[in-house]
């Protein structure tokens, strides 16, 4: 009996950029009807692979089989043709269209010059069943929630007969109850015999959903296997590599300023979505804001960041009283903000890692109307060692850095002589980071706190998180702080329970 063909075998890839190789002699094989996990480090390979596999990226060696094809290089059109369909964690559905409108763009059905859209709906409905999605074909996307949107990604990669379908971080800005949602119709496709190659930093999903893992390090593969059987632990060594530190964790007592060296005090304040809220950050302490989504913690930030228009309460820094309207006067009063979604509202991907650094600064940098090219690589070299930058290239396009990376970029505009934040507020800092990068991150944000007296309040929906960083922890829902946690009281069972019990 022949044995048929995997989904996708990857045999030999291999990829350099300029000296640096990204893709080292990987080899992958995933069989239909399997969901393979492909874990690493942010940097360690994971993008340049799928770019190799969508097309995007000409591989220099090696071989892509698809379905029993091989090909040495895909084009976006062959990749597509072939049987590939990759959902990146920044969906390409148009806002603008419908759902029909959009699992058909592209690949319109027309009849004498004219769209059929009665037959394209019907054929919708049935894609749309097949994924469980609860949106109809006349909605428009820009009206679904995140987790519908990316439904309709995944039926428009069926509408083109997908065989091997690659999802990126599927879960990154869902909820918990739509994590769960997503990962039972990902059990679906799997059993309709789909090979499915899931990238992912969150090991509980790994546990649930994945037959087999692939973990990547500087481009090379590192670690295969089944996944049943493994503990945790081994997943974690594999992917972090042996030796990674645990993040510090000082006392705070060791720590913490006077409230007049710029922590924060939030009283009664009132917002759309939250309040009233009342709250103290103390200039060296990390305080933790755990609340699931919609409990109106990210509300809160943007408010106090001057992004959304307070209601009622007072807000001061050390002991001057803020009235932030819009966020250069929150910045004028030394509180910044980190958002959760880096590359829509952080980030520029196509501008220099320079400029995306030193936007806040480079008119303070200036001297008579020109740009202070000298002081902003002076100040950029500041910021990039602060954050742990990797590579420090001042000219590289952020889009061409990891995701870790890129959240790098964002956090070092706060913590530089002309930007340097009293009080830094973070929503959901390590979101589609992965377990090495996650840990960076925690350092820096414990230096900013131990070695310059920063103020941090960071707002997380993962208790693991909250345990490791924050001193203490407030927990929020329905817009309002439900109860504080701190110590040895503090545990993702306890804040688990906490927000679950309001």
């Amino acid at each position: 009996m022949t044995t048929p063909p995997p989904s996708l075998a990857v045999r030999g890839l291999s990829k350099s950029f300029g000296g640096v190789r990204a893709l080292d002699s990987v080899d992958l094989t995933v069989p239909s009807g399997q969901i393979h996990a492909l874990l690493g480090h942010n940097g360690a390979g994971k993008s340049t692979l799928i770019k190799c596999l969508g097309g995007a990226f000409p591989p220099d060696a090696g071989a892509i089989e698809v379905g029993g094809t091989v090909f040495g290089r895909l084009t976006p059109r062959e990749s597509i043709a072939a049987g590939v369909a990759i959902i990146f964690q920044t969906l390409s559905v148009v806002d603008a269209l419908t759902v029909a409108e959009n699992i058909f763009l592209g690949q319109e059905w027309t009849r004498f010059g004219r769209i059929v859209r009665t037959a394209q709906e019907e054929v919708a409905a049935k894609l749309l069943d097949r994924v469980a999605a609860t949106c109809s074909p006349r909605d428009r996307v820009g009206d679904l929630p995140m987790a519908q949107r990316q439904l309709v990604e995944i039926a428009k990669a069926l509408s083109r007969s997908a065989s091997v379908l690659v999802l990126d971080e599927p879960t990154a800005a869902l909820s918990r109850a739509e994590s769960d949602a997503l990962a039972e119709r990902v059990e679906d496709l799997r059993a309709q015999g789909l090979g499915i190659v899931y990238v992912t930093h969150l090991l509980s999903e790994v546990e649930r959903l994945a037959d087999a893992v692939t973990v990547l390090r500087d481009g090379r593969v590192t670690y295969h296997s089944t996944v049943t059987g493994r503990s945790r632990r081994e997943l974690v060594e594999a992917i972090a590599g042996p030796g990674l530190p645990a993040a510090p964790r000082p006392r705070p007592a060791a720590r913490l300023r006077s409230e007049a060296a710029g922590g924060i005090t939030v009283d009664g304040l009132c917002g759309p979505g939250f309040g009233p809220v009342s709250l103290a950050v103390r200039a060296g302490e990390r305080v933790g804001l755990y609340g699931l989504i919609g409990s109106g913690r990210t509300r809160m930030l943007e408010t106090l960041f001057g992004g959304r228009p307070a209601t009622g309460g007072s807000v001061r820094v050390g002991e001057r009283v803020v009235t932030a309207r819009r966020p250069a006067e929150a910045l004028a009063a030394g509180i910044a903000l980190v958002p959760a979604d880096r590359r829509r509202q952080g980030l520029f991907p196509t501008l220099s890692a320079r400029d995306n650094v030193l936007l806040p600064s480079i008119r303070s940098l200036a001297r008579r109307g020109m740009r202070g090219l000298s002081a902003e690589r002076r100040v950029f070299d500041e910021s990039a060692g602060a954050v742990a930058l990797r590579p420090s290239r001042p000219e590289l396009p952020a889009g061409a850095f990891s995701g870790g990376n890129q959240q790098k970029l964002v956090l070092g505009r706060w913590v530089n002589e002309v930007h340097a934040a009293k009080v830094l507020l973070l929503d959901e800092p390590t979101q589609g980071v992965d377990v090495g990068a996650r840990q960076e991150i925690y350092r820096v944000v414990s230096s900013l706190a131990a070695d310059r007296g920063t103020a941090v309040l960071f707002a997380s929906s993962d208790p693991e998180e909250v345990v490791e960083l924050a001193d203490r922890c407030l927990v929020i829902a329905g817009g309002r702080i439900v109860g504080e946690l701190s110590d040895s009281a503090l545990t993702q069972q306890a804040l688990l329970s906490a927000v679950h019990d309001a």
